[in-house]
């Protein structure tokens, strides 16, 4: 159970983040609403994990009598996949007095709390290699700090980058399964190239040249051999692919040759995902890890992020397409437990969404959704007026331009 002290700590920094329960939606931006979200969603991992106490304090749900396989997972699970998430907000470096006083607390907690994670004599040392569960993690943290290279890498302490390069290197035992599960092995690989230790370029090479060869037409490729109707275009298979490719492209030619395809196709699923929210800010419930909420839109956040949108797109729009759903979904009743933990759950506490591998920690990957917090106030995303995104267009009887497949 949390302690007291977490729950203070918590209401803290809440209290001070730039927008506060007593701040009706009508008074915030739209930036200051995802900086509450964000500090909710963030505060109960990092506030206990840089004080090595996330597994005492950190409630572990399943909904398949699974506590005790997925404890071995889910801590590591809550850390990589929230890293990745806010991450590129920790990077910026421009803003106002209060929301940079609060990146620094945040970076200073995320640092501290890799270290916890790494360090083998931390009552929070987390399971980088017993299961097949590691590796995917292993692989968000290490896309989370290519993703805040200053403020993670850097910055890190020399002993926690030498524990942070052994815990990395022993989730090479896992072999990755014939998936989307090839990236987390590529992603990893590119980490320890970009930090110039040695690595494994088979893996990279195999990742890109399989994910070329399962690509179905349209913005979509195959989760392996076959098509799913589910979100891992996004979830995993369009970010990881960008970043492997932007990390390992000038060390082959041949390497180098798929990044056009690979930004074209996935400026094509963007559209597309833009196009998935309705006018209510309610987007199709299909597939598998529903429970990742939001975080259903990692690609299109990533998108708006890399200022990469397909011209059809207004960063303006998707901010308010973005905002309306993050709203939908983070505040459904019971969407957070009386500790401040997420739930299970698409809208709302919802156990039999979860799949067997679902936990608490596997819940964060909702923050990738928060990703264009990276960009600055000044930028468009931010500071043009919200616009009606597409649905919203078409259902309300402007007239728009067609829609054409790649």
């Amino acid at each position: 159970m949390p302690s007291d002290w977490l729950r203070r700590n918590f209401i803290t920094a809440a209290s001070s983040a730039i927008a506060t329960s007593a701040v009706t939606p009508s008074q915030q931006s739209d930036r200051e609403y995802w900086l509450s979200v964000l500090t909710r969603i963030a505060e109960p991992v990092l506030a206990p994990l840089s004080k090595r106490q996330l597994r005492a304090t950190m409630p572990v749900e399943t909904s398949h009598n699974t506590v005790a396989d997925r404890s071995q997972y889910t801590h590591l699970e809550a850390l990589g996949r929230l890293l990745a998430g806010i991450a590129p907000w920790l990077e910026l470096t421009e803003g106002s007095a209060a929301e940079n006083s609060l990146r620094q607390r945040y970076c200073e907690l995320a640092r501290q709390s890799i270290a916890a994670a790494v360090d083998p004599s931390s009552p929070d040392f987390f399971n980088f290699n017993k299961g097949q569960q590691p590796v995917v993690d292993a692989a968000f943290l290490a896309l989370g700090i290519l993703r805040a290279p200053t403020e993670f890498w850097q910055k890190m302490q020399p002993a926690t980058k030498a524990h942070l390069i052994d815990a990395l290197l022993s989730s090479r035992t896992i072999r990755p399964g014939f998936n989307n599960w090839l990236l987390f092995s590529a992603i990893v690989e590119a980490f320890l190239c970009f930090v110039g230790e040695p690595w494994d370029q088979m893996r990279v090479d195999y990742a890109i040249r399989q994910h070329d060869e399962w690509y179905k037409g349209d913005g979509l490729y195959g989760d392996g051999p076959q098509f799913h109707w589910d979100y891992y275009n996004s979830f995993v298979i369009h970010p990881m692919l960008l970043t492997v490719i932007d990390t390992v492209a000038k060390q082959s030619d041949a390497w180098n040759s798929f990044q056009p395809a690979i930004l074209t196709r996935a400026q094509r699923y963007a559209a597309i995902q833009e196009r998935f929210i309705a006018p209510d800010a309610s987007f199709p419930a299909i597939g598998r890890s529903l429970a990742y909420r939001f975080g259903a839109f990692h690609l299109l956040a990533l998108m708006a992020l890399r200022k990469q949108l397909p011209a059809e797109l207004k960063p303006e729009q998707v901010r308010a397409a973005l905002t309306a759903v993050i709203r939908r979904m983070i505040e459904a009743p019971a969407t957070f437990d009386s500790h401040n933990f997420l739930t299970i759950g698409f809208c709302g506490h919802q156990p039999n969404v979860g799949e067997s591998y679902i936990s608490t920690g596997s819940l964060y990957l909702c923050s990738v959704g928060l990703l264009p917090l990276g960009l600055p106030q000044t930028d468009p995303f931010w500071n043009a007026p919200p616009q009606p995104w597409t649905s919203q267009k078409i259902w309300g009887g402007q007239d728009i331009s067609t829609d054409h497949a790649l």
